[in-house]
């Protein structure tokens, strides 16, 4: 999703990139623990670990090799309510987290990304053994991304205000921004730690309080931020930590009547299902950052060498597990051969092993039911008709590893071109002119990212104009950063996440008008 130390210095794109392979002698990254002590495994409630009410647990999986890596505790409502308790005790009138200076609330957010800096080999390698990512990505990319999202956002504390205004008559009047209150934050496990630090960025920076679950797949490295949450020295209550499962946890934050807000990251599916419950609930303020089929548009003017390597990263970067993958290419047709020619020879050579391995380019998918489903779209490609050029099969005999894989001469109705499929499978399309690649882009009910690639800055400013998405990239792909605001249109979300824009959701701004004898200018 994310991408590291590129820089693009002219239309035509260049030669910056993310470095892959790596190697240690050529890299400051430290060499990794492949077994890292796991040192939180329990629910992070008013500062303390608590086991789950039920007592229940359940397992995290190590996704190259199946293993059970520990038991974690099982939120569910129980555990929900007493963590709704918890932040709402912290956010009472008067309380320490609400007395606080504005600017002592970014002093604990960059302590907070001080400890995660002094910890980052640690947490790259959980968030290596519990999602499967290479540990360069984990360390380089994520890690690096975390620090500057909470860094950013600490700069926000004492910055997004209220104004002065001029009303008509003996009247002083003012607008505070004020925290929303509770928060229930739902992070997906595609980049747990990152993630974690989108939601908890903007909400702390504004004062609210935050209940947050975190993916089953991926608690591992989220539960250890909350040990550093503490240790940062927020308030207890301030931060409510629950791993556990959607049907179970999830809802009791989406339905809660004491949740004022709730914030989620996933698939389009789920996120009907929070808008329900918010509605059915108490009409709880609701941010979603859900699925995308984005479409990647290469037209034939475009730096061929740039365009392929930039469209094999933007499909395949994370194992192809990005909301914003470029998942439909679309080659203008004078180019398509020799597009898709080299796309396939690109893919073969990409590198599939031991996340642990600076070698790896591309570690295991999650877990075994998106493995499954990987391979079931593969099958589906086959049977509509869609060239299976590359890959298609497993790429390893335990783990859940795929072979990168090409599909060419696809369709807009193939179930593949539709259908978010959440994995290392590149699907290559054919188009005539600008016209036609805009509303065949724009066929579909995502609307989260899109790109162009091409040396014209008339085209790529007429293209990026039609194309129905929150982000659009031009002679890139994959680059984000704190400052810049992501969201999608359509069936793909509502609200904004990063930049200034993010701070929106989490503040309610109340205008206050006072009687005074005279007014003057």
């Amino acid at each position: 999703m994310l991408r590291a130390a590129v820089r693009v210095s002219r239309l035509g794109g260049g030669p910056a990139r993310l470095a892959a392979p790596f190697s240690a002698a050529a890299s400051p990254i430290p060499a990794p623990n492949p077994r890292p002590d796991i040192a939180c495994n329990k629910i992070f409630i008013n500062n303390e670990w608590h086991d789950a009410v039920s007592k229940k647990t359940f397992p995290t999986i190590n996704p190259a090799t199946g293993e059970v890596i520990c038991q974690v505790a099982e939120g569910d409502k129980a555990d929900v309510d007493k963590a709704v308790k918890a932040a709402k005790a912290a956010f009472q009138l008067g309380s320490p987290w609400r007395r606080m200076d504005a600017s002592h609330r970014g002093k604990l957010l960059n302590r907070l990304a001080d400890l995660i800096e002094r910890d980052r080999a640690y947490l790259a390698a959980l968030e290596t053994l519990d999602n499967g990512k290479p540990y360069s990505i984990s360390y380089l990319v994520d890690l690096d991304m975390v620090v500057k999202c909470l860094r950013y956002f600490a700069g926000w504390s004492d910055k997004f205000h209220g104004k002065t205004i001029p009303l008509d008559g003996d009247f002083f009047c003012y607008t505070r921004h004020e925290p929303v209150g509770v928060c229930g934050q739902i992070i997906p496990w595609n980049f747990p730690l990152l993630m974690q630090a989108w939601k908890l960025g903007p909400a702390l920076a504004t004062g609210n309080v935050v209940v947050m679950k975190v993916a089953e797949q991926t608690p591992l490295s989220a539960l250890y931020v909350a040990n550093l949450i503490k240790e940062a020295g927020f308030p207890p209550g301030v931060v409510n930590i629950i791993p556990g499962y959607g049907p179970t946890a999830g809802a009791a934050i989406s339905s809660h009547m004491e949740v004022d807000k709730v914030a989620f990251t996933g698939s389009t599916e789920v996120g009907h299902l929070i808008q329900k419950a918010a509605a059915e609930s108490n009409l709880k303020r609701v941010t979603l950052e859900l699925g995308g089929k984005s479409p990647n548009i290469i037209m034939s003017d475009a730096d061929m060498d740039w365009a392929v390597d930039q469209a094999h990263f933007a499909l395949f970067f994370n194992q192809g597990q990005c909301c914003c993958a470029g998942s439909r290419t679309y080659v203008q047709e004078d180019i398509y051969h020799e597009f898709v020619e080299r796309s396939v020879e690109k893919a073969k050579s990409r590198v599939v092993g031991n996340p642990f391995d600076f070698k790896t380019e591309q570690g295991p998918q999650v877990d075994e039911e998106q493995f499954k489903k990987i391979l079931g779209y593969i099958s589906t490609g086959k049977r509509e008709g869609a060239k299976l050029l590359c890959g298609g099969n497993p790429a390893a005999d335990r783990g859940y590893f795929i072979q990168p894989t090409v599909f060419g001469d696809v369709q807009d109705n193939m179930t593949i071109a539709r259908e978010e499929i959440f994995g290392p499978v590149m699907q290559i399309l054919k188009f005539k002119t600008i016209e036609e690649v805009i509303e065949r882009a724009n066929d579909s009910k995502y609307g989260l990212a899109a790109a162009v690639f091409t040396k014209d800055l008339d085209k790529a400013n007429y293209v990026s104009q039609g194309l129905r998405a929150g982000t659009v990239w031009i002679n890139c792909y994959d680059v984000f950063g704190a400052q810049a605001p992501f969201g999608g249109y359509k069936a793909s979300g509502n609200g904004r996440e990063l930049g200034e824009y993010g701070l929106e959701a989490y503040v309610e701004v109340k205008n206050v008008t006072i009687k005074i004898p005279q007014k003057n200018s």
